[in-house]
């Protein structure tokens, strides 16, 4: 059985209407095709710039999962389709076979802008935040006591997405800790480079904000002109340092941590990942040292070095 132009123009003709050399590069020229080369195209994506097999989703998956622990599943497959496209057009390729090979080949340019693409950030100021009244009414009453003696605190957001939780953090401390006196650091870091940079800046649409109180706003946000856009006032940014990490890949930092936020970030990993990434965890946070996850994640049959608080917070154990 074969597949030929005709067909083509027959079933999908929005696909010569948008694209009629795409053929070509599925091989049609008014010859019939092996069926059997072409079974695994997935027709949903026939009607598009970028035809996209199975193959190529396939690999595409296994290339993520390599890298940066995230398990994609067909579900995501529109999702990773439109953000690869762009890259697909920007990199000038012919389409997903070229992409793949690219991303397959040694030492090439485009991991971290494919690494970019497919990691998904969605953040707020103060995002499920009974955590943060835990932080501020349990979590620094303790480490006042505990760390006097050296008024240290050392606190990481680990998959800190654009910011908003790191500053989030940031505006906790300066409100109820001694940052004045203390030494009191907060390490920012995510996988996305792009988010990376933007947390840096630290500049937001005004909209974002829109949930924060009055006193909070006025206290910790600049206007920018126009009044679109907001900034975080340096004083926020004074204690954090944003870097790019794969929390997959060995981690630069040496000292422990008092608490840890990684939310709604294991939730793309498979459970024997997830369960190396807690012990990691466990092994940076200082003696009684806390851990904040999602709402939708559980330590529950994947670590026993914590014990659970409730409402998805942890203190270590062992």
């Amino acid at each position: 059985m074969g597949l030929n132009l005709w067909w083509i123009k027959s079933y999908y003709p929005s696909v010569m209407r948008k694209k009629p050399n795409i053929c070509l590069s599925l091989g049609f020229y008014g010859e019939p095709y092996p069926m059997s080369k072409i079974e695994s195209v997935d027709e949903t994506h026939l009607d598009r710039e970028f035809p996209m097999s199975q193959a190529n989703f396939d690999k595409i998956k296994k290339i993520a999962y390599d890298i940066t622990g995230i398990k994609l599943n067909n579900q995501k497959k529109n999702l990773v389709y439109n953000r690869l496209s762009r890259r697909i057009r920007d990199r000038n390729l012919i389409g997903f076979d070229d992409y793949c090979q690219l991303l397959l080949t040694a030492g090439n340019d485009e991991m971290t802008d494919f690494v970019n693409a497919i990691t998904t950030n969605l953040t707020s100021f103060f995002r499920e935040n009974h955590h943060f009244d835990y932080l501020i009414e349990t979590v620094f009453p303790h480490l006042i006591k505990r760390n006097n003696p050296t008024k240290t605190v050392r606190i990481w957001s680990a998959g800190c997405s654009t910011g908003e939780e790191p500053y989030t953090i940031s505006m906790c401390l300066h409100e109820k800790m001694p940052v004045a006196s203390w030494d009191i650091k907060i390490l920012a870091s995510d996988l996305d480079t792009n988010v990376v940079q933007h947390g840096k800046q630290g500049v937001y649409s005004a909209d974002r904000i829109d949930d924060i109180d009055i006193a909070r706003k006025k206290r910790w946000f600049l206007k920018g002109a126009g009044g679109e856009t907001v900034k975080v006032k340096p004083e926020l940014q004074k204690i954090i340092s944003f870097m790019p990490l794969n929390l997959l890949n060995s981690w630069p930092m040496k000292g422990q941590f008092d608490v840890i936020f990684c939310r709604n970030v294991v939730i793309y990993f498979d459970k024997e990942t997830q369960k190396k990434l807690f012990d990691r965890f466990a092994d940076m946070l200082a003696p009684d040292g806390y851990l904040f996850i999602g709402n939708s994640e559980t330590l529950n049959r994947i670590s026993d070095r914590f014990k659970s608080l409730g409402k998805t917070m942890y203190q270590k154990i062992k």
